[in-house]
This record gives C-alpha cells, sequence and structure tokens, in this order.
C-alpha cells in the first residue's frame, strides 16, 4: 500500500512538474521514438530492473521487479515489485494500469480510479531484443527510463546495447543506477 502511494504520489509529482526538473536525464533537443511494433502478447510476464535512472518512489528499492498481464478490458496490469533496502527488506508492491496509446507508447497510471490525464505517465518501450529478453524504456521528458530483462542479471554486451539505445535517445547513461538483484 505504501508503495502504490508513493508510485502514485511520483507520477503526479513527475507530471506536473517543471520542465526544468523533467528533462534531468535527457537532451530533449534529441529526437526519441519507441518501437515501430510491439507485440504486447510477447511483452507481457515478469522483467527484472538491470538499471534506472534516479528517481525518489524507488530509492532504496532492490530486487525491482515489473511484471504485466493482460486485463480483461484489453488494458495491461502493472505490478512492480521492491524489496526496501536489499534484496532480504520487505516486499512493497503498487499496482497500475497500462494502455497502448500508439506502437512502442503506452502510458502507466497507479491511480486508476481518478481518471485524469496528468496522472498518466509516458512508458515508451525505446528497443526490445528479437527474443523479447531485453528491453529500454524511457520517456519523451527523459524523467524516468528503464533497462528491463527476463533475468535478473545481463551480458556485458546485452547492456552496453540497451545503454547505446538510451544514449542514441539522448539520455546521459552516466546518470543510471543499478539496483541489487539476486546474484549480483
Amino acid at each position: 500500500m505504501i508503495f502504490r502511494t508513493l508510485a502514485a504520489t511520483a507520477l503526479f509529482a513527475l507530471a506536473t512538474a517543471p520542465a526544468a526538473l523533467a528533462d534531468k536525464y535527457r537532451d530533449r533537443d534529441v529526437p526519441i521514438a519507441a518501437v515501430e511494433s510491439l507485440d504486447v502478447e510477447r511483452y507481457l510476464g515478469l522483467w527484472y530492473e538491470i538499471a534506472r535512472f534516479p528517481n525518489w518512489f524507488e530509492k532504496g528499492c532492490a530486487g525491482v521487479t515489473a511484471e504485466y498481464a493482460l486485463r480483461e478490458d484489453g488494458q495491461i496490469s502493472v505490478v512492480n515489485t521492491c524489496r526496501d533496502g536489499g534484496l532480504d527488506g520487505e516486499v512493497k508492491q503498487s499496482e497500475g494500469v497500462a494502455r497502448v496509446e500508439a506502437p512502442g507508447e503506452l502510458s502507466v497510471t497507479f491511480v486508476p480510479w481518478l481518471p485524469l490525464p496528468f496522472v498518466r505517465g509516458d512508458y515508451w518501450v525505446l528497443d526490445v531484443t528479437e527474443g523479447y529478453d531485453v528491453a529500454v524504456v524511457g520517456n519523451p521528458k527523459g524523467s524516468t527510463g528503464w533497462i528491463l530483462a527476463r533475468t535478473p542479471q545481463i551480458s556485458d554486451a546485452q547492456l552496453a546495447a540497451a545503454k547505446s539505445v538510451l544514449a542514441g535517445a539522448g539520455y546521459d547513461t552516466s546518470k543510471l543506477f543499478y539496483p541489487q538483484q539476486p546474484g549480483n
């Protein structure tokens, strides 16, 4: 419940933040584009957070995962899980709802009971490997970004490729944070 409230507050803060705060990780003069096609069915399931740009709503989170599932109404359920302070920390979850806005472009809310546009955050899939085992996610504002994988660790080559996608979209990859995952 606390994680859900924090995530909802974070999305609200991000949506209403001044432009100066919203682009701290990405040069917005550099074009950004989502993948031209995203097989949502293949994207569903469990993803491990390999790297993220720091944000206060995930502060102290380790062992972070995101799980996506198709809902009966055609939208996507989102369950983010975090272990507070380390892999043996208290489990916190945040539940949200995503909808596809365009190919590779989703919007997510963690307060679905509040149907206002400013509580939805952009979630753009910038790249996904052919096997749907590594994904790179960002948003046009550059306020958030993640490298996700189907396993808790990825190879150095996979990480370099994902960071290259972020850099190509104007992100400063030197600011990435690598949360602790099982096995590292």
